[in-house]
């Protein structure tokens, strides 16, 4: 998995894989749009473009990581498509998601004459979808916008559903829009080129999908788990498939985060916590895969889950190479102290995603104090 740096081409896959492109199409009342999922999409992205999204201009935002083993490989993929692009970059890293790095890329656009009818092209991972996303949203009021994932985690996830955003001093995602891309390419093919822990990063919220709506995806990676780690073709874009038609059922009844959309936060709740208390060094999937144990046994005592259920979903973490013990230097006091800054917490009170088994869940804010230090302490290492 573990690859040099540079774009997969299409003949890494079988001729069977090659075309086998999945679409998930997410209803929305004023912009539906498509989620296209497969290896070699980014080869015939100029003229999927051309015939879908024609704009007068295209411009990629990415950032400095991206664009040294993607930039200049897509740029000759659309000119041989016949779509001319412009490449604007900025530093890799959770650091670079602020507004200075917004108003920076906004005031070289106009340098470059970028007008309303320019289209962004979202390269990247969560940040670069982040940034470039709530950039499209604000730029002279808004520019057509198509997400192009390039780690599993946006692919499953941070590119599906709308949600932008940059960070301030006080927390994460403290100014952001939402604002739905005019479509998104999830090549499976980049993925190969991500390092072991960029794939359980991704991995995490595959789980995730299961544990809140689909016994049978997560059925599926329990027998499946040696192949979805090593990202064999059919299994990969069988995960992806499956987990953006999950969000897009939901955003699609709740696109502006209403009660429903609340489920998408099982073991996120804890998880950010986890991430603020280790000052952001655990990696968003890591977290939430140690949020998703602690809520598990917090439904267990409750006698809300099967106790079966929760043993399944360690070993699953195990298998996929998951953690779910919490650091022991981050006291449970800290985590609780978070939780109740939380920013979707109502008047100090965090609502947690529950486990009524696998597949079904239940949204509280009856979660005590107490509760969360058991559980938090049982989940030590």
């Amino acid at each position: 998995m573990d690859t040099d740096n540079g774009f997969v081409p299409r003949s890494k896959y079988s001729e069977d894989i090659q075309h086998v492109w999945h679409t998930v199409t997410v209803p929305l009342r004023a912009n539906t749009y498509d989620i296209l999922i497969g290896p070699g999409l980014l080869t015939e992205l100029g003229e999927n473009l051309k015939s879908n999204l024609p704009a007068p201009r295209y411009l990629i935002i990415t950032d400095s990581n991206v664009e040294d083993y993607l930039g200049a490989d897509l740029i000759k993929l659309l000119g041989q498509g016949g779509v001319k692009v412009e490449l604007l970059s900025f530093t890799a890293g959770e650091e670079s998601k602020n507004m200075d790095t917004v108003v920076d890329l906004a005031r070289r656009m106009i340098n470059l004459g970028a007008d309303r009818q320019t289209a962004i092209l979202a390269l990247g991972g969560g940040v670069v979808g982040d940034v470039a996303g709530f950039l499209a949203s604000i730029y002279m009021r808004g520019v057509p916008l198509v997400q192009i994932p390039t780690t599993l985690l946006a692919q499953v996830d941070s590119s599906v559903g709308g949600k932008t955003g940059v960070d301030l001093p006080e927390g994460k995602n403290f100014l952001g829009t939402f604002y739905q891309p005019g479509r998104v390419y999830a090549d499976i093919g980049v993925l190969t080129t991500l390092p072991h822990a960029e794939i359980r990063n991704g991995l995490a919220e595959v789980v995730k999908y299961g544990m809140i709506q689909s016994p049978e995806l997560f059925g599926f990676l329990e027998e499946k788990w040696w192949d979805v780690i090593n990202l064999e073709p059919h299994v990969t874009a069988h995960i992806v498939y499956s987990s953006c038609s999950i969000k897009a059922d939901v955003v699609s009844a709740d696109e502006r985060e209403g009660d429903l959309r609340r489920i998408l936060n099982f073991g996120h709740t804890v998880g950010h916590a986890v991430e603020a208390a280790a000052h952001y060094q655990i990696p968003h999937g890591e977290a939430v895969s140690m949020g998703m144990v602690v809520v598990s046994r917090i439904s267990v005592a409750k006698g809300l889950m099967p106790e079966g259920d929760l043993e399944r979903l360690c070993r699953l973490l195990d298998s996929l190479h998951l953690p779910k013990e919490i650091p022991a230097n981050l006291s449970a006091e800290e985590l609780i102290d978070l939780l109740q800054h939380d920013k979707k917490a109502k008047s100090g009170r965090p609502h947690f995603v529950l486990s009524r088994g696998i597949g079904q869940i239940l949204i509280t804010d009856n979660v005590s104090r107490e509760e969360l230090v058991v559980a938090i302490e049982a989940s030590r290492g």
